[in-house]
């Protein structure tokens, strides 16, 4: 179920809306950013969403607000200046990801369009593609002024030496864990039927049956499915190896592929367009289902295997040459974090909820060096997979210490220094950028009082 303050979010978004419209209040325009425009109706949206989402707003937000987003016109700005552009398949996958979760939380997609003054949904996804899309040329943006930050192992150890030991972070409880996973063997008689199925979808196409667009829309099991199938403008590294040879070997737009096999199932694909190195194209995606049968023949497999463990027959370590999960099997069965998102990303400690959906709630009642019994869950190609898990170690909730905790000071540093970074591009940007700001909306204590012209 979509979580409450998005619902309120959406239903506040709504009533901002219709509430201006109502009492007939003429918008205007109370900022210039160079030749970009801010508007009070976009100062009171952002107020309502921050206020539904519980954020606190240090200060006037009709000061805080309108410095905000007059900042994020000066990334945007020098963004187009140096031609930094948006993951178009990357923010085509956020939005599906919005959308489904949006109609899940209002009921329908009719009801979403009524809550957002009946626009079109068509229309919605364009209102959300332009928000994913800035967001994203903001963040690459900053990335570009910040360059590579590099610090001195003394200079980790010099920031803990100062910081007060009362405004040390506190670290939440952190896990190391080692799997052995097993993918339940799937039938020749289901693969056989997925690609029927596939190759009656291509029949329709070519015969004009039915779009492309429709098909995805109602039997793609991708997230794409929302956007008729479309991946969005994506390079080679972005795409499964096997997607990727068979998308860039078309060169019609009115043929589709032959059935693709990737790690996320069987897909056709049709060319939309092909631009250099990268290439936009419409898949449908079907996974063949694991059977009741096959899945308590892969736990049955996995059961002997802990037990054979547990008897001293094999090690953890040695029994992990039955894995079937590549990123772990050469590694002793330990996962790694890739998520860019987490303090902890590139290492093999993982918060409790960055683990796999279906782990976490196991290994939380797990004691270090515990095996765990066969469970299901979904790898991350969102599969059905079977897994042993060994409990490595836990360190509990605590204040930062070099011993435990060096990635994450070594993180605090590096924002310390991203945001000096930026604080001085800003500094500068403001001196050569025209600025007006309206009556009314000039009077407060800017965080970066270089708005107003001396």
């Amino acid at each position: 179920m979509i979580k409450k303050k998005l619902f309120i979010g959406i239903l506040s978004l709504f009533a901002a809306l219709t509430v201006t419209a109502q009492k007939n209040v003429i918008d205007e325009v109370i900022w210039v950013v160079g030749d970009e425009a801010i508007l009070r109706s976009d100062v009171e949206k952002h107020r309502l969403l921050l206020q539904d989402e519980n954020v606190r707003i240090e200060g006037d937000p009709y000061c805080v607000i309108p410095e905000q987003l007059a900042l994020k016109k000066l990334f945007l700005s020098q963004a187009k200046i140096d031609s930094i552009e948006a993951d178009e398949g990357q923010v085509l996958r956020q939005v599906d990801q919005w959308v489904n979760w949006a109609i899940q939380g209002v009921g329908s997609k009719e009801k979403l369009e009524e809550y957002f003054g009946g626009k079109k949904m068509s229309q919605i996804r364009e209102d959300q593609k332009k928000m994913y899309r800035e967001q994203q040329i903001e963040t690459e943006m900053k990335k570009k002024i910040v360059g590579d930050i590099k610090l001195r192992p003394s200079e980790i150890t010099q920031f803990y030496s100062q910081i007060p030991k009362d405004s040390l972070p506190t670290i939440p409880t952190t896990v190391e864990v080692a799997i052995i996973m097993r993918e339940p063997q799937i039938p020749i008689e289901e693969i056989d039927a997925i690609k029927a199925r596939l190759r009656s979808y291509t029949e329709m196409v070519m015969n004009g049956t039915e779009t492309f667009e429709y098909l995805a829309i109602r039997y793609s099991e991708d997230n794409s499915m929302m956007n008729g199938g479309e991946t969005g403008m994506l390079s080679k590294m972005h795409l499964a190896p096997e997607y990727a040879t068979a998308a860039f070997a078309l060169n019609d737009t009115k043929r589709i592929s032959p059935v693709v096999q990737t790690e996320y199932g069987f897909h056709i694909i049709q060319l939309i367009e092909k631009r250099g190195d990268r290439i936009n194209t419409r898949h449908i995606l079907l996974r063949p289902k694991v059977s009741d049968q096959e899945m308590d023949k892969t736990m049955t497999a996995l059961d002997s295997l802990q037990k054979d463990i547990l008897a001293g027959k094999l090690t953890f370590e040695e029994a992990t040459y039955f894995s079937s999960d590549k990123d772990t099997r050469n590694n002793n069965g330990l996962m790694v974090n890739k998520s860019e998102e987490s303090r902890n990303s590139g290492t093999s400690k993982f918060e409790m909820e960055e683990l796999p959906l279906g782990m976490g709630a196991i290994i939380d009642k797990m004691e270090v060096g515990e095996l765990s019994k066969p469970f299901k869950m979904k790898n991350a190609a969102q599969k059905d997979v079977v897994v042993i898990a060994k409990l490595k170690s836990r360190v509990l909730v605590h204040q930062a210490n070099l011993q435990d905790d060096y990635q994450a000071l070594k993180a605090l540093v590096e924002r310390k220094k991203e945001q000096e970074i930026l604080r001085e591009w800003i500094v500068n940007k403001q001196k050569t950028t025209y600025v007006r700001i309206s009556d009314g909306w000039a009077n407060c204590e800017f965080n970066y009082p270089g708005w107003i012209k001396k």
